[in-house]
């Protein structure tokens, strides 16, 4: 009987392997290969030589790619790129965030694959855990609950408290390697702490180091509607005022991911880009995650289409309805269908421009096609209530259904009666840039578009608002009497001072101005309201000299104090995957009013390529002025 081989060594060249493969940043140590591509390996026998024709070796082996992205730009963005953008700010001024993703980093792939065996679903039956890891749905819903730390030792706790002194104030991040070099050193203790941005970056970074095509996504005026009827309610006061403690909100932005993966699971041409949203807002299956939800399948309002696709439409497509509450009664004073999901952004391939995807997730606000995938979905929706489906649940797909006529107000579509259009118009402009430290001036601009006379009075106030929307309380308030001819328009000017803003600003530095106007002998109110982004002056960044890898690179940081008053506790913090071994911090103490000054660093690059430098500066004033330079550093000689 013929001899079998006896293996005696295997050298599965990594080094070789792990540069054809693009994992060579990660690892040359250990074999890392990606799926779909060749690699080779080589056996030595102990017994005897291979010999062709007698010996058989047989493989066994799974190819099929259920991530694959057939453009190799876009595979260079969205799985080998590791710094970006986050787009935040409102939609009148938004404002690119820069992010160090680092999913190369040392020992970024032992944490990410740590993050999986610390998972519920790990812990509850790992075979069939480790079964399921080839499957791309499976793998994201895993990462999505494991991101935020609501049902286990997910990697961040949230907070949107304005409470952050056992902790770190989301603001301050500007990269995700430290947090998941954090978390795994506590012994995988949830890092304090994390908003919408902070869990979808840290997403990405996770998502990218397995080699799933992602990207961050801002949503601006993003719905948030808990009781899934499409419509987002707001309330004021009549003064203006938007009203808290409410159920419903609209984000003025909201952050998530979009994953790249084949949806077998789903009906033909729901494949391609997927919603994932690591921030914990709802229950997904019992555990707080959010999707995959096809983008697709949000656009055409297939909302009985798994996962979590009637939440992730009410955030891009709901209505908005707006009332007054006035001695215990409320008044609807208008209902608005295009407010709701503005400007959807993400950085833009090998460019630090920004990219506007708003048309992948609906059609044009105003269109025929917009109202009727709108009452698609919400058909869809009152059949999924009364056949008593819970969202997240395995779902079937439903014939769409009439509305019916005693349906309550709550999943009604309200529309605008011809009674119901004014003919006055209000409209804030602003007359300065909204610069924090500086007056905030601006006007309400009124327009009679009438044949008659028209005597206005109008409540108008200011109140600083938490980026998830939810409202401190005014601290400006003022009322204005108007009197116009027919068809006159008019100003009427207002400054609100530093002082009277200073303390009542949220990190966020948004703050919404309200007016809300009504004509004499009329019962009808006019409201109108703007969101303002105070604005810092960016860190600048010089590079002096050529950056070379393993050669001595000096950097120059500029920053400085906006305000005109002193301000303590200056910390720098500095970051860039491939630049520096680990974030740079930085004591500076007290600066002050209007004190510009630069520091130089040391570093030595250690990979080569298109790099990326981070800093952000906070005291005990403001928490995230930020800046960034882009570095490209050449093979040593």
């Amino acid at each position: 009987m013929a001899q079998g081989l006896e293996v005696a060594l295997t050298d599965l060249q990594s080094s070789r392997n792990n540069v054809q493969h693009h994992t060579e940043e990660i690892t040359v140590d250990h074999l890392l290969v990606r799926r779909g591509q060749a690699f080779n390996l080589t056996l030595y026998f102990r017994n005897r030589g291979f010999q062709p024709g007698r010996d058989n070796i047989i493989f066994v082996v799974e190819t099929e790619d259920a991530v694959y992205l057939d453009s190799e730009p876009q595979r260079q963005e969205y799985v080998m790129n590791d710094y970006g953008f986050i787009y935040q700010g409102n939609k009148n001024w938004i404002h690119p965030c820069p992010w160090n993703y680092g999913q190369f980093e040392e020992k970024i792939i032992d944490i990410c694959l740590q993050l999986l065996d610390k998972s519920l679903h790990f812990q509850t039956d790992p075979a069939t855990d480790c079964a399921l890891r080839g499957s791309p749905i499976y793998v994201s819903r895993v990462v999505c609950a494991m991101i935020n730390s609501n049902d286990d030792n997910g990697v961040l706790n949230g907070n949107w408290s304005e409470n952050y002194t056992d902790g770190a104030n989301p603001v301050e991040w500007t990269g995700s390697v430290a947090i998941l070099k954090q978390w795994h050193a506590t012994g995988c203790q949830p890092v304090r702490y994390g908003q919408c941005w902070v869990f979808a970056a840290v997403m990405c970074t996770v998502m990218r180091c397995l080699g799933i095509p992602t990207r961050v996504i801002t949503n601006f005026d993003s719905g948030h509607d808990t009781d899934g009827n499409l419509i987002i309610d707001e309330y004021y006061d009549n003064t203006g005022r938007i009203l808290g403690n409410k159920k419903d909100t609209i984000w003025n932005f909201h952050v998530w991911n979009e994953c790249w993966m084949a949806r077998k699971d789903l009906p033909p041409g729901y494949g391609g880009w997927q919603v994932l949203d690591a921030t914990p807002q709802e229950t997904s299956n019992g555990l707080y995650c959010c999707g995959p939800a096809s983008v697709r399948a949000i656009k055409e309002g297939e909302v009985d289409l798994n996962y979590d696709t009637p939440f992730v439409f009410s955030m891009v497509n709901a209505d908005c309805m707006s009332w007054l509450v006035q001695g215990g009664k409320e008044q609807k004073l208008h209902q608005d269908t295009s407010s709701v999901g503005n400007f959807i952004s993400t950085k833009s391939i090998q460019s630090d421009e920004r990219d506007d995807i708003t048309e992948n997730y609906k059609y044009e606000e105003g269109s025929l096609q917009e109202r009727q995938v709108f009452l698609k979905a919400l058909q869809k929706l009152k059949a999924r209530r009364f056949h008593g489906s819970q969202r997240g649940a395995e779902l079937q797909p439903s014939r769409p259904t009439p509305l019916s006529q005693d349906s309550p107000r709550s999943l009604d579509v309200p529309s605008l009666r011809p009674s119901d259009v004014v003919q006055v118009s209000l409209k804030f402009k602003m007359l300065d840039p909204p610069n924090m430290g500086w007056d905030i001036s601006f006007a309400l601009l009124a327009l009679n578009m009438s044949s008659q006379f028209k005597d206005l009075k109008v409540n108008l106030s200011a109140q600083s608002l938490l980026h998830d929307g939810n409202p401190l309380p005014p601290f400006w308030q003022d009322v204005a009497f108007i009197t116009l001819s027919p068809q006159e328009a008019k100003a009427y000017p207002c400054k609100i001072s530093y002082s009277q803003y200073s303390q009542y600003l949220s990190t966020d530095k948004l703050i919404r101005i309200s007016a809300l106007g009504e004509e004499k002998s009329n019962p009808k109110k006019i409201l109108v309201n703007k969101i303002i982004t105070l604005s810092y002056p960016s860190i600048m960044i010089n590079v002096l000299g050529a950056a070379i890898v393993n050669q001595p690179l000096s950097i120059q940081v500029i920053f400085s104090n906006p305000l005109s008053e002193h301000v303590e506790g200056c910390v720098l913090t500095v970051e860039g995957s491939g630049l520096f071994k680990k974030q740079q911090k930085i004591l500076l103490g007290v600066l002050k009013p209007q004190h510009r000054a630069s520091i130089i660093l040391e570093t030595v690059p250690f990979k080569s390529g298109q790099r990326q430098i981070q800093a952000n500066m906070r005291s005990n004033k403001f928490k995230d002025i930020k800046g960034y330079r882009n570095v490209y550093v050449d093979f040593a000689l």
